[in-house]
């Protein structure tokens, strides 16, 4: 069990699960306790955040040295989506292969080459090993984590159309969906932007303000819908993306205020591949986001995301096509814990 970023789930080796996508996914429900609200039979956190699942194998694709699977386990309901990536939880992929003894730690750092299994993709993370042992303690705060930890730097080498094949999949830089502008953007997650004022609000509402507008949260997933037909991905209804965001100019130092959503509730902090998809939108013109990122005209560089909890902040390396920028490589800094090992217990019929 680990802390990766802002959340928090166990990891597992490929190789302890079983093999066939349907007996997996029902372990990783009696593993969690779903569907539960509290998760009460299992060691799911009743929270998005808190029941999510890393799955991790010695890699065969080239470039790469471990395969990352990552799946999210509804609380609610009996169903496990691994369409989506989690740049979080990755945060703690580096450092379980290097434990596991998947990649060979080197010293002062190690740099784990990583493929994501749902989106096709590959991130390089370098992580903290002195002396071959990997170092979790250390002075890096992020937001939304209490304590400082050592830095796991993360570098998104080839995340556009992560699932729909297409930075913008509509092909439109910007749509009107119910009266609603908003931008459809695939970069490391499908996401669609909106505007917070068009949904009435300021864009500084804490989590549980706007989890309590009802009527909001029925627009925005009926939106959200609409949204992923648009996209190209179908009925969307059970599936957690493509994830909503509510965008705003920044009001404590950064470069652009966001609210996202899982979907159907808002981050008490902000995903890592959210942030990603942001910041892309960021840089392009007649985008949702290009009306609220500060200074106008963002091409490039560090971007400081305002969120819940404080900011994240996405180091985008962008070139020229024309007009307009396009991301060619993108970092984050994020830290991670190790929290606990040992054995989770699901009836042996799963097995059988």
């Amino acid at each position: 069990m680990m802390r990766g970023g802002t959340s928090r789930g166990p990891y597992f080796l490929a190789s302890d699960l079983p093999a066939d996508p349907s007996r997996r996914d029902a372990v990783l429900l009696a593993v969690m306790g779903s569907p539960h609200a509290l998760q009460v039979d299992g060691i799911g956190g009743s929270n998005t955040l808190t029941s999510k699942v890393a799955i991790v194998s010695r890699s065969g694709h080239e470039g790469a040295d471990v395969d990352y699977l990552f799946a999210q386990v509804s609380v609610n309901e009996a169903f496990v989506d691994t369409k989506p990536n989690c740049g979080n939880m990755l945060a703690g992929v580096g450092p379980f292969a290097i434990e596991t003894g998947l990649v060979k730690a080197s010293s002062p750092t190690t740099l784990v080459r990583i493929y994501n299994v749902n989106t096709e993709s590959l991130i390089e993370a370098i992580v903290q090993t002195p002396g071959g042992e990997v170092q979790y303690e250390g002075s890096t705060r992020i937001d939304g984590v209490s304590d400082p930890a050592a830095p796991i730097k993360l570098t998104f080498l080839d995340a556009l159309g992560a699932v729909t094949g297409k930075l913008l999949p509509t092909g439109n830089a910007l749509d009107t969906i119910q009266g609603v502008d908003a931008t459809c953007i695939d970069m490391a997650m499908p996401l669609v932007l909106m505007p917070a004022d068009a949904l009435g609000k300021t864009g500084r509402e804490s989590p549980g303000e706007l989890d309590g507008d009802r009527a909001m949260m029925q627009k925005i997933e009926s939106i959200r819908l609409e949204a992923g037909r648009r996209m190209g991905m179908g009925d969307v209804a059970k599936l957690v993306v493509p994830k909503p965001a509510l965008l705003s100019r920044p009001s404590q130092g950064g470069n652009i205020a966001s609210r996202y959503f899982t979907p159907h509730a808002c981050h008490k902090a902000h995903a890592v591949t959210g942030a990603l998809a942001v910041a892309t939108a960021a840089v392009l013109p007649g985008t949702v986001a290009s009306r609220f990122v500060e200074p106008k005209g963002f091409s490039g560089g560090v971007l400081a995301i305002e969120h819940p909890s404080g900011k994240i902040e996405v180091d985008l390396v962008t070139r020229r096509n024309g007009a307009a920028p396009v991301v060619e490589r993108a970092s984050f800094v994020r830290t991670a814990r190790r929290i606990f090992d040992g054995h989770v217990h699901v009836p042996a019929t799963l097995f059988d």
